[in-house]
């Protein structure tokens, strides 16, 4: 593979593969994308999307749009039910294969989100973050990146947070082909799904002291 120089692919390469790749598999799995917005329907009604407003690069809101996976927050008595209890089990299948993310190709092709980068987080965290933390927010968010190819969920959020400024400081045309492939194999084995304990991860509190 000829080595595309830096300073284009994070100017513009980066887009450009987005774009590229992006489109390619929206419509290569048109129809899987029908299935399973055929099955939440089914399984837990409308709606079959789950909106949500991110911070992406610079910080700038977004909406985030995936599968839905939970039944709403608060059952017919008006209790609040944990995410665990929440999880259906058709929803935490999707979780383990990752299905639920890929209406985030939209985000992609929006320009929203890149195909590689920092997981877009809850904007409830954007206060917690050290101002090394904060670096997560120089490039757009992925659907895929260096720490959920090292770990996903089962690392902790310190952890998570030094591979994401690692891959602000490094990201290339080479990494991002690595990462993509990597996440392949990561699918697969569905390693680090859930936190031990937890649906997805406990909630950030702010780095440790």
């Amino acid at each position: 593979m000829t080595r595309t120089p830096p300073g284009f692919y994070r100017l513009k390469g980066k887009r450009i593969l987005d774009l590229v790749i992006g489109s390619v598999v929206l419509l290569v799995i048109s129809p899987v994308l029908l299935l399973v917005a055929l099955a939440v329907r089914v399984s837990m009604g409308s709606p079959v999307l789950y909106r949500q407003r991110r911070p992406g690069h610079r910080e700038t809101l977004f909406e985030l749009v995936k599968f839905r996976t939970m039944r709403p927050a608060r059952n017919d008595d008006q209790e609040r039910a944990s995410d665990v209890e929440r999880l259906t089990p058709l929803g935490r299948w999707l979780r383990i294969t990752s299905l639920d993310e890929l209406p985030e190709l939209w985000n992609v092709l929006r320009g929203d989100m890149s195909l590689v980068g920092p997981r877009p987080l809850l904007m409830e965290y954007l206060p917690l973050y050290s101002p090394e933390q904060a670096r997560r927010h120089e490039v757009r968010p992925g659907m895929t990146g260096l720490a959920q190819v090292s770990g996903r969920n089962a690392l902790t959020w310190e952890e998570k947070f030094r591979l994401d400024v690692h891959y602000v400081e490094h990201y290339s045309l080479t990494l991002d082909v690595k990462l993509l492939m990597q996440t392949v194999r990561a699918v697969v084995t569905a390693r680090g799904v859930s936190a031990e304990g937890s649906a997805t991860m406990p909630r950030f509190t702010g780095p440790r002291t």
